[in-house]
């Protein structure tokens, strides 16, 4: 795995080293060892999956408050989506900005996504499958969210919002006097 950092602080790029011959492909999707370099212990409490079926749906923006507050290594394992992260940490030096990559089957690449940072993404391609590995189990009453359009943080989708579930429309704008997640 090769790992880099991405502009959002303590957030990273996890790259997958594929290996292909005539039998087809192999590659490591986790390793407690590699990823200890950007965090000593690592412990997957909960593995979910997703499939978004239209292009252009979005999915976001997730968070757990502490004391369930959650890592998460986000991959997509077929299609393409727009991932986003948002930095809600009181004390960190990028708080409020937002990032975005493009995760694919094809790329096979992960993010490394810390506490207090909100998840979600859109699909640039139908059916769209999404893994997650999550170091917290979830919790109903820690959960968090804000909104995907909050006019406050900006985030550019890269397409016309096709489909967002009525739940996730119902999301917060994040308040005037915000001052951030203590994780």
């Amino acid at each position: 795995m090769n790992i880099a950092p991405l502009p959002l602080y303590n957030t990273w790029l996890i790259e997958t080293e594929l290996f292909e011959d005539e039998r087809g492909k192999f590659a490591r999707f986790f390793c407690r060892e590699e990823l200890g370099r950007i965090q000593k212990e690592i412990c997957i409490k909960q593995i979910n999956y997703s499939l978004t079926a239209q292009k252009g749906a979005i999915r976001g923006m997730h968070f757990q408050y502490p004391p369930m507050a959650e890592v998460k290594l986000v991959r997509c394992l077929s299609g393409t989506v727009f991932d986003v992260m948002v930095d809600l940490r009181k004390a960190s030096k990028t708080f409020l900005q937002w990032h975005g990559e493009k995760l694919s089957g094809e790329n096979m690449n992960m993010l490394y996504i810390p506490q207090g940072v909100a998840h979600g993404f859109q699909t640039l391609q139908e059916n769209c499958e999404m893994l997650y590995l999550h170091t917290e189990l979830y919790s109903p009453s820690h959960e968090g969210a804000m909104r995907f359009d909050d006019p406050k943080i900006g985030i550019q989708w890269p397409l016309e919002v096709t489909e967002i579930s009525s739940r996730d429309k119902k999301h917060s704008l994040l308040p005037a006097d915000f001052t951030g997640i203590d994780v």
